[in-house]
Parts: structure tokens; sequence; C-alpha cells
């Protein structure tokens, strides 16, 4: 069980009546038995914070859209002079859509699935053709990290930072590789909304969805959230790092500094001549497989530019215990 703060409750107000209070405490972050930049495991400590007990829904985002006029980064054309090397053809207002060839041959080029679709946006997640009239309930996506942090300033939340999402997601146990427990599938249930299969081509929908699903479908965790692991990614506020620091002596609730070294670290090596930062997700999502991808867990990161959405990436906020009224 996770190391946590005892005789501090929190009830909740007009702000936090959809979120779950998660008592401060210390837990070992990341993992040493997984992907590299999981490691190193380690000891952080965060105060008490409520958090979204599901992802921000499509039918939450539209209301900030018709209070405020709000438009996605998605919605916008993009400036040319922010993407030396792109064609003046693939300068469009659009988004990332998963969309795999009907054969895939290499599982390490992306652009056999993702699909930079012109119309693709938080309404039209799977282009301009589709909607989200079923999908009141289910995470918004097309959302990119100025999109996210937007709409939490508009309701008065943050965004979490990674040792606060990490530490809600494991519902209280603490080294577990999944947040229900060490079994993916715990008595032959579906815990999570994951690709069943072989990836990109083979998708058996045993666990009920091809999609996105509902963010309440499945179990909460131990702490009562819904939907941290697979569905869709979620952003955090830390900038990319290939590796953890070993024993922080605080994580907190203290975001980095946008302006400080973490971010310096954080472009992709790649691109080096485009030099978008990146920022930590997490979760997983429904892209997630056995054969690709098996980052349905809470240690589990990936380093996201802060200019990209795709059809399968959204968030949820925090409200720390320290906020002003």
């Amino acid at each position: 069980m996770l190391d946590v703060e005892v005789g501090r409750s929190q009830k909740p107000d007009a702000l936090t009546e959809d979120m779950v209070w998660i008592p401060g405490g210390t837990f070992r972050m990341g993992s040493d038995h997984h992907y590299p930049e999981e490691a190193p495991s380690h000891r952080v400590s965060v105060d008490g914070f409520w958090i979204d007990r599901t992802p921000v829904t499509n039918r939450q985002f539209k209301a900030f859209v018709r209070s405020t006029g709000y438009v996605t980064s998605a919605e916008i054309v993009p400036d040319l002079k922010d993407y030396p090397d792109a064609l003046p053809e693939m300068i469009f207002a659009g988004s990332l859509v998963f969309s795999p060839l009907p054969r895939v041959t290499d599982l390490r080029d992306v652009s056999q699935w993702w699909t930079l679709m012109k119309g693709a946006d938080w309404r039209h997640p799977y282009g301009p053709k589709s909607n989200i009239k079923a999908l009141d309930h289910h995470p918004v996506v097309h959302i990119c990290h100025a999109d996210a942090a937007a709409y939490a300033e508009w309701v008065g939340k943050q965004l979490p930072t990674e040792a606060e999402w990490e530490f809600a997601a494991r519902g209280g146990l603490d080294g577990e590789e999944f947040a229900w427990g060490n079994a993916l599938m715990p008595g032959g249930k579906h815990m999570a909304n994951t690709w069943q299969g072989v990836f990109p081509n083979l998708n058996s929908r045993d666990d009920g969805y091809e999609r996105t699903s509902p963010v309440d479908a499945f179990p909460p965790n131990g702490y009562g959230v819904y939907d941290m692991i697979g569905n869709v990614w979620e952003w955090t506020t830390d900038w990319w790092s290939e590796r953890h620091e070993a024993d922080a002596a605080k994580a907190c609730c203290i975001p980095q500094n946008p302006r400080g070294g973490p971010e310096s670290a954080s472009y992709d090596p790649c691109q080096p001549q485009i030099m978008i930062p990146r920022k930590v997700i997490k979760g997983g999502s429904h892209l997630c497989a056995p054969n690709y991808c098996r980052r349905y867990r809470p240690a589990a990161r990936h380093a996201e530019p802060v200019d990209t959405s795709t059809s399968h990436l959204g968030f949820r906020c925090v409200v720390r215990a320290g906020r002003t009224s």
C-alpha cells in the first residue's frame, strides 16, 4: 500500500463536487521493469489534491467552447514558418487520426497508422464527416496542451503534475503493475479500454470498444477515480525527460517552471529543425496492445509535442489543497 497521509480530508464544494480527494503521501514512482524512460523507480511525495473523477468529456468541453468561443489548435491553420520542412499542401487545420494501412509491415513507422487529417478536431474525432452527437459521455480528444490548459483555467482548476497523476492512478497500491493489481485481467475481466488482438490491424474488441468508450465504462480504481488507464492518454504539466531523476525528495504540487531547464531537454532529437517542446502524457489509450505500447500502467509515460493533438489524447484536471477561494 502507498504511504498515505492520514487525518486529512476535504469536503467537496461547488468546484470539486465532481472530483475525488486524493490524500497526500509518499510512493514509489516509475518502474525498473518495463520501458527505459520509466526508470529509475524512486520515492516521491505529493500533497493532497482533488482530481477529476473522469477525463474531461465532450459535453464538458462543449460547455467551455459555448461559453468562451474558444477555438482549439486543431481548428486553426498553422503558420508555415513554425514548420519549415512542411510541404505547403500539408499546412491546414486538422489533427492526427488513427487510420492504419491495410497491411502494416514495420511497427517502428507510426506513419503507417497515423494520418494528419484535414478537418479532424474535437467535434469531428475521426475526420470531417464524423461527429460527437452520441459521444457526450466520451472523453474529448484532439486536444493539444494549450487547449487543455485553457479549459482548466476557465473552470478554475489546473493540469496535474506527472507525480500527482501517477499517485492518483495507483489508487492506493504501491508497486503494483496495474492500477488494480498485478494481473491485466483479474478473473478474466477487462479493467480498461485497451487493444485486444494484434496492433494495428486486428482488434477483436473483446472489451466492447474499438475506439473511445464512455468515461465510466470500466471499474474505478481504489480511490474511486475512473479511466486513469486506457481509453485516452492524458496531459500533465511536466516537461519530458528520457529518464526519471533518482529519489526526488518532494514532487509536491508545484509544476515545473516552463521557462526552466527541463524544457531544454524535452525536444525531439529527431526533429532538431522544429524544436517543439514535449510534455509527459500518462495512462495509455485504447490503442495500447500487448504486442505494441504496453503502456496501460500507472508507471508508463510518453512524450508528446505540446502542439500535437490526436484521436486518442485527452486530459483531466486537479485542484490543489492550498488553493485560495
